[in-house]
Parts: C-alpha cells; sequence; structure tokens
C-alpha cells in the first residue's frame, strides 16, 4: 500500500470516511496523492473542502449526463500522476442511513436484488467508467469496509472538534485490476457482488465485533507525518504572532473588535461545515435522463427507480 496507483472502493458509512481514508493514506505514505470524486457542493465547504479543491479532486453534480465528460477528463489526467495516488470512489452515492437502507431494500426487493441489511445498492455507473478508464495503469481496487464497534460511538466532525475520540474498524482487500471482466455490464455485477460480500462481512462485525480471526496489523503512525506537522505549526505561530505585533490589533478596542468579528466568522464557518457533514443532513444522488445503449438504459433504469 503507498507504492502503487490504486482505486478505492468503500461502504459510505459515516460523517467523516474521507478522513478515515486520509488516516489509511497518511500511514500508507501517499496522502499528499490521495484523490477522491466527491459532490460539488463540498469543494465550498471552509477549510476542508478547500483543501480539497486544491488538491484537484474530482467533483461531480450528481448528474450522468454532466458528469460523464468531467470523469473521463480528470481519469485521464491521473495517467501521468507523477507520483502513486489513491483515487477514492463511493459508489454507494450517498451517505448511510437508516431512511436510505429502507429505500434501499424496497428497490432491492422489487428489482429481484439481493437486499441489502448494511450497505446500500452502489451505483455503479461511475465505477464501470472509472475501471475502462484506468484499466491500463492502475494495478489495484482496494475494497475497504468501514464499521463502527457497538463499544465506540458513531464518529461525527462534532466529536472531533469537542476533543472526543471514537474507534473505526477497516478491513481492506487487494484486487488485481487485470482480473476484473472486459463487459461493461460485466464489470456492474463485480461491483454489485463485492457489495453483496461486504454486507456479509458487515453482519459477521456486528455479531462478533470483528472482521476476521486474522491477527490486526498496526500500521502506526509515521515519524514523517509529526514532523511536518510540528513544522507548518511552528511557521504559522510565528507568521500569526508577527502579524499582531505588526497589525497592533490587540492594542485598541477596535482591534479586539475586528479579531473577535474574525474569531465569530471561523465558528459561523465551521458551525456550517459540521452540521453540512452529518449523515442525516445528506441527500440521495440524482440521475438525469440520457440516451445510451440497451445495458445502460437498464442500469440507469435500476438507478432511477431506487432515487
Amino acid at each position: 500500500m503507498g507504492k502503487e496507483h490504486a482505486l478505492v472502493i468503500s461502504n459510505h458509512r459515516s460523517d467523516i470516511d474521507w478522513l478515515v481514508g486520509w488516516v489509511l493514506a497518511q500511514r500508507s505514505g501517499c496522502l499528499g496523492s490521495t484523490l477522491a470524486v466527491m459532490k460539488k457542493s463540498s469543494k465550498f465547504l471552509p477549510v476542508i473542502g478547500w483543501s480539497m479543491w486544491f488538491s484537484e479532486y474530482l467533483f461531480l453534480e450528481r448528474s450522468w449526463a454532466k458528469d460523464e465528460r468531467t470523469l473521463k477528463s480528470g481519469l485521464q489526467q491521473l495517467r501521468d500522476f507523477p507520483l502513486p495516488f489513491w483515487l477514492a470512489l463511493f459508489v454507494e452515492g450517498t451517505r448511510f442511513t437508516q431512511a436510505k437502507l429502507l429505500a434501499a431494500q424496497e428497490y432491492a426487493a422489487s428489482a429481484g436484488l439481493p437486499v441489502p441489511r448494511n450497505v446500500l445498492i452502489p451505483r455503479t455507473k461511475g465505477f464501470v467508467s472509472a475501471v475502462n478508464h484506468m484499466r491500463s495503469f492502475v494495478p489495484a481496487i482496494y475494497d475497504v469496509t468501514v464499521a463502527i464497534p457497538k463499544s465506540s460511538p458513531a464518529p461525527t466532525m462534532l466529536r472531533l472538534f469537542r476533543g472526543k475520540s471514537s474507534l473505526v474498524h477497516v478491513h481492506i482487500k487487494r484486487h488485481a485490476m487485470k482480473d476484473l471482466p472486459e463487459e461493461d455490464e460485466a464489470v456492474a455485477q463485480w461491483c454489485r457482488d463485492v457489495f453483496v460480500a461486504k454486507d456479509a462481512l458487515l453482519d459477521k462485525h456486528i455479531a462478533e465485533d470483528t472482521f476476521s480471526d486474522q491477527e490486526l496489523q498496526d500500521t502506526g503512525r509515521p515519524v514523517k507525518s509529526l514532523v511536518v506537522v510540528i513544522l507548518w505549526a511552528c511557521v504559522v505561530v510565528t507568521g500569526v504572532v508577527k502579524f499582531l505585533q505588526w497589525s497592533s490589533l490587540l492594542s485598541s478596542w477596535k482591534g479586539v473588535a475586528f479579531s473577535a468579528f474574525g474569531l465569530g466568522v471561523v465558528t459561523l464557518l465551521m458551525h456550517i461545515l459540521i452540521m453540512f457533514s452529518q449523515s442525516e443532513r445528506s441527500t440521495p444522488s440524482k440521475v438525469a435522463p440520457t440516451k445510451k445503449s440497451k445495458n445502460s438504459e437498464q442500469l440507469e433504469a435500476r438507478d432511477n427507480k431506487q432515487d
């Protein structure tokens, strides 16, 4: 891990799955070259969204008619990426909630598909497109399953800002890209089969609070990352102190009022970030009707019915 290009697919379980991915990437030594496919509105989030924007994440509008070209262009640019990269794709299309699970179960029952218990039904068009464009230069797919132990509260942005920790269990399985089928419908079915297996794996975790009997692998925390954080913290703190000394903001009531106003704006922005990140406020993706081949029309009909 961290030594090869990889397409990462994961269940979308919590408000901060992106942070779990960042931790994995950091401990694998490829955080700087980790990308993800996100909804377009995410890039306007204060601080976090901006960092994703500057890192050249792929932002989609949840309309395949508009997103197909964006996704194709972004994936083609990765062909010449100079470092081993991860591209994360949440193929469920939205975060997991009980309400969405009930809707997915109703759809699965009516469409004759396996009824999910712990995941949503994957939306496969983006995954099929990613495989088609990345097959020649990406050797692996990392199948990531995220679960929350019974003894740990669900991780949220609010808990993070309050300084409270949460425990997350992660199971990773590597699939060789060359082993995937060639036909689009077969690739889509492969993705659906992976999520059926993921559902069973989560059943096991719910029953036993662990994914398997295999020994857990502690990836550890790289010293390099700690050094980088310390150096940047010193640079930022020094810059803030120098700025306050130069501007004399705290030497007058106007300066204090201006500083308090700035702090209030930052607090408001972070509050918006927290509210935006809650699973209950996320919405399922939409699909615009377009003319496709017979197989594509069948897949799109399934996705539209699921919505």
